[in-house]
């Protein structure tokens, strides 16, 4: 049984992952919850594991994987979990591993280049090949490509240097969405995309970067992150 906020948490998450392809900051934790400080998101997350709701992946920040959702959350959302070799939580007991259903949905799309997540680079390149993309963080009906990134300014968003980001390829977005950004017709940046009184604000998630503000005209959307590959 979960709290009222160890469900809301785990529903906020599980939302941003959806969306973003990548699970929100503790800042941005907080403030859904509308929590003080960042102590209570750490006391919600660490519930959330022990009841194995969610599993922390070691050595890497903010990294947060769902692995199942309360019954009626799960149905709403469509969710799916994943199963892994190893213990299953209390209430799904592990069958035998020959037993498990093995299912792989992939789909090819092209890997157009290098993208910045730091200062603006020149425009993407040609695609340069092909990159397998689980097809859960495909869009029906949705042109899609895959870019890798170059830099640290998105790291506080799960997004590091030599990542691999899927992008759903579309000409606008909406306030918080992550985007591939062509600025000026020639530099191509990764940033979390706002918009208000005729500017644009692209943001980093890195204080080492400060956001940049621009004209409308100046900035054009080439497409929003989906998901995200990282190879070890």
């Amino acid at each position: 049984m979960l709290t009222r906020k160890q469900r809301d948490l785990l529903a906020f998450i599980h939302k941003r992952v959806q969306r973003d392809g990548v699970p929100p900051s503790f800042d941005e934790m907080k403030d859904a919850l509308d929590l003080r400080s960042k102590s209570g998101i750490h006391r919600l997350i660490t519930a959330l594991e022990e009841r194995g709701f969610i599993r922390r992946l070691a050595h890497r920040a903010r990294a947060i994987e769902i692995v199942r959702l309360p019954e009626d959350l799960a149905k709403s959302t469509g969710f799916q979990p994943r199963i892994i070799d190893g213990d299953l939580p209390d209430e799904a007991p592990a069958a035998p591993s020959s037993a498990r259903p093995v299912s792989v949905d992939a789909r090819e799309v092209p890997l157009m280049g290098r993208i910045a997540a730091g200062v603006p680079i020149e425009a993407i390149s040609d695609g340069s090949g092909q990159v397998a993309v689980p097809g859960h963080m495909l869009d029906r009906g949705g042109e899609h490509y895959a870019l890798e990134v170059k830099g640290d300014s998105m790291i506080d968003a799960g997004i590091n240097d030599g990542d691999v980001v899927v992008i759903r390829e579309q000409g606008t977005a909406d306030n918080g969405d992550i985007v591939v950004a062509l600025v000026d017709g020639h530099e191509a940046t990764l940033k979390r995309y706002r918009r208000a009184k005729g500017m644009i604000a692209l943001e980093a998630a890195n204080a080492a970067y400060e956001t940049r503000m621009l004209p409308e005209d100046r900035v054009r959307v080439q497409g929003r992150l989906v998901g995200l590959i990282r190879s070890y």
